[in-house]
């Protein structure tokens, strides 16, 4: 018979027999990250590629006890890493019940919680709170007010005797609701600047004034900010004891490798639809990073606003998308995106990736161009082109061939048996199966002809590649 879970004190005064001590949030955080980097765990494992570089900085600053602010563009990883961060929270956390914040059993911070136990003492109740309860975010935007972070006067608490001087008739906003917790801001510099300056003070002074009213709040907080990076070292965007006040400042980053960057879109990318049987090649799946990474360094594209690895994601879901739908056309089982399916990224790259003043209509031929250049550069990893004279030889002697995404996969063994010499190349590539050798034969063609080898052709949907 399993042994009996202990009960969880359920008063202030169990709570001290218990022999449970409270801890600052700093101290917390600091406390169950030691214990993870002793048992050698991995302390983010949904994030990748900042293991030598963004963590090892988040890492010194939990341990100094510093507040964080994450510098980086969209899509670099910042929000899920902020809200990572209650896994360095106790599982459970006890504060008085019956408070409208967050109250510490053995030492409350308001009067409410000072009544409470003046007229309760040991026999007052305690709740226990679990790690999502401990975190808020807000968005900054130009109509926050001080009475959605802080607090306001509450007219109803006044219209029922109150005093305003009585500190009771305060309704108090996200950041004393999250007392013992983490509260993330996001877009900082969007804050106004008398916004600015209560979070200053609260994160400073711990002095808050509502309306005329001062409270000494001892907040315990730990305060994590995200900013853009150009929004942030615009002084005029922020206030510089603000500024001064966070003790790290973490820069994140786009992921540095290809590796990297799959292993977020596995992540990330909707499941596969279970009655089918999807595999996307290596080359397809560099080429949809690589066409991110060429937009990351592009001048047509906004490089302020960034490019964000949810470019990568979508893309690779479009492509897989309109395989899914050309293997219901034709009745079949494999889902293998092809390089004819790339004109179908169109629609989720223009809506990821903000352009520089172009023209209208212009949006297309970029991002056309994009992929000619990440293709051809994936292309060039995989082969030398004088491996695949032959196949060239094989053209010049007067054939043509047709391919596009709205063709069986099938069709493309008879492309094998009519030019033998792409045998070795399919091998190469590792590709058995129609599917697979539909698109190694699709890829093989137009690095030839985007290493301008072959001429290709748009005949409606399809292309026709010749001499």
């Amino acid at each position: 018979m399993s042994p009996r879970k202990k009960k969880r004190p359920q008063n202030v005064g169990e709570l001290r027999e218990s022999g449970y001590k409270v801890s600052t949030i700093r101290e917390e955080l600091r406390k169950n990250l030691i214990t993870k980097l002793k048992s050698g765990d991995r302390l983010f494992p949904n994030i990748f590629g900042y293991d030598e570089t963004v963590i090892p900085q988040i890492t010194n600053a939990i341990l100094a006890g510093q507040d964080i602010v994450f510098l980086g563009e969209r899509g670099q990883a910042k929000s899920r890493i902020i809200r990572s961060l209650i896994d360095f929270l106790d599982e459970e956390y006890p504060v008085l019940a019956g408070c409208e914040i967050p109250e510490d059993p053995y030492d409350p911070i308001t009067l409410q919680g000072k009544n409470l136990i003046l007229e309760n003492g040991d026999s007052s109740e305690i709740r226990w709170m679990s790690r999502d309860e401990r975190y808020s975010e807000k968005l900054a935007t130009p109509d926050i007010t001080i009475a959605d972070l802080i607090g306001e006067v509450d007219p109803i608490k006044v219209a029922e005797g109150r005093y305003l001087s009585d500190e009771l008739t305060i309704h108090y906003g996200q950041i004393p609701r999250i007392n013992h917790g983490i509260f993330c801001i996001n877009e900082l510099p969007d804050l106004a600047e008398r916004i600015q300056v209560g979070l200053l003070n609260i994160m400073e002074e711990r002095d808050v004034q509502i309306r005329g009213h001062r409270v000494r709040l001892p907040l315990d907080v730990f305060v994590v900010a995200s900013a853009n990076p150009e929004d942030y070292t615009n002084r005029g965007r922020i206030i510089t004891p603000l500024k001064d006040r966070y003790g790290a400042q973490v820069r994140t980053h786009y992921p540095q490798s290809v590796q990297h960057e799959l292993d977020i879109v596995e992540l990330e990318k909707l499941p596969a639809p279970k009655d089918f049987n999807v595999h996307v090649p290596a080359f397809m799946n560099e080429i949809i990073i690589e066409i991110t990474k060429q937009a990351r360094k592009s001048p047509d594209v906004n490089q302020r606003s960034g490019v964000s690895v949810r470019t990568s994601i979508a893309n690779y879901e479009s492509i897989v998308a309109n395989a899914l739908r050309r293997a219901l056309k034709h009745k079949e089982k494999e889902v293998i995106p092809r390089i004819s399916d790339l004109p179908y990224i169109i629609p989720s790259t223009s809506g990821k990736v903000e352009f520089e003043t172009i023209e209208d209509g212009q949006e297309e031929e970029i991002i056309t161009k994009l992929v000619e250049n990440a293709t051809v550069t994936v292309f060039n990893r995989f082969f030398n082109i004088p491996e695949l004279e032959e196949i060239v030889t094989r053209f010049q002697s007067g054939v043509s061939i047709e391919v596009g995404e709205s063709i069986a996969s099938k069709e493309y063994t008879k492309i094998v048996k009519q030019i033998s010499d792409l045998k070795a190349p399919i091998e190469k590539l590792e590709m058995t199966g129609a599917g697979n050798v539909a698109s190694a034969v699709e890829f093989i063609f137009e690095g030839l002809h985007l290493n301008k080898r072959l001429n290709k052709d748009h005949v409606g949907s399809k292309m026709l590649y010749r001499t």
